[in-house]
């Protein structure tokens, strides 16, 4: 899974480094600790009012909440989704379609516990040569209903971060892993006139796997809001 993950990476960096034409990320931080429901910067494609898809940084709340929700907070967590038959659940299966995202990170956090003593050890997972990772996820907007059709607030974007089984090299710290899709996969997840199913799904999380498998992994003393403490 992916619980908590960092971002030290400042948005125009961002926008040039995915090739996105712009967006409305500007207030967004790098953030060592983000956690469920923090704002993160997240890559989308639309193509609203223009014939080819515009892609651009945006700000998400990191928690999904799909359209027909009459709450923004959902009743189970939705800051990850299980590739596994996703297009049958309900929070997630209208994404899938076409509503699918980027999710930059220079890293993310996973806790092994150890089975005899329940101590927890937490780990800091990065991409090799210190890359950043594009995790698989996808988007849906929220209509506030409590806020006027004038309210520039009242639509609310959400994501989601897709995880699946660890791959060999990391199963040993715990049993799911976020999907980090490679470079050549970028375009056809993030375009919207691809309809995805899970066969789209599935073949986006086995061309992950190469990624996941090249992470490295540093042992850290504690997860902070300013970097990842390594043990020395």
């Amino acid at each position: 899974m992916c619980g908590r993950f960092a971002m030290d990476k400042k948005v125009d960096d961002l926008i040039l480094e995915f090739v996105a034409a712009g967006g409305e990320a500007a207030d967004w931080e790098p953030n060592w600790n983000v956690r469920p429901t923090d704002p993160i910067p997240v890559i989308i494609e639309s193509t609203k009012e223009q014939p080819e898809p515009l892609r651009r940084v945006a700000l998400a709340r990191w928690s999904l909440t799909p359209g027909w929700s009459k709450t923004l907070k959902m009743t189970v967590p939705t800051f990850n989704a299980r590739s596994e038959g996703i297009t049958e659940k309900a929070s997630f299966k209208a994404a899938v379609k076409s509503k699918r995202a980027l999710i930059p990170a220079s890293g993310y956090y996973e806790w092994q516990t150890d089975p005899v003593t329940k101590k927890k050890t937490p780990f800091y997972l990065r991409g090799a040569d210190d890359e950043t990772l594009a995790f698989a996820g996808l988007y849906s907007w929220w209509r506030d209903h409590s806020k006027p059709d004038d309210d520039p607030d009242r639509w609310v974007l959400t994501a989601t971060i897709l995880t699946a089984d660890a791959v060999h090299t990391l199963d040993h710290i715990h049993d799911r892993n976020p999907v980090p899709l490679p470079p050549e996969w970028w375009a056809d997840w993030l375009d919207p006139r691809i309809e995805g199913d899970q066969a789209f799904v599935d073949a986006a999380v086995a061309a992950a796997v190469g990624v996941a498998e090249t992470l490295e992994v540093v042992q850290v003393v504690a997860v902070t809001d300013d970097e990842p403490i390594p043990v020395r």
